[in-house]
């Protein structure tokens, strides 16, 4: 029996999963807007092909005191 292909946009446990175009306009919604520096940071991490975990870790680091 073939594998059923996993439609886009969907996990494996029954959730969606929203992209970054799609996060943009719901949080715009909500009056939330990405500040320059986050978009900057957002483009380099899609550039450097950085995964999930170290994108998280990225972002920590940013906003860490000194």
């Amino acid at each position: 029996m073939p594998k059923e292909k996993q439609q886009a946009g969907r996990t494996g446990k029954g959730g969606f999963v929203v992209g970054r175009a799609g996060f943009a306009k719901i949080s715009a919604v909500e009056g939330i807007r990405l500040k320059p520096a986050m978009t900057k940071r957002a483009a380099e991490a899609t550039a450097k092909g950085l995964s999930a975990e170290e994108y998280r870790r990225t972002i920590l680091r940013s906003y860490r005191k000194s």
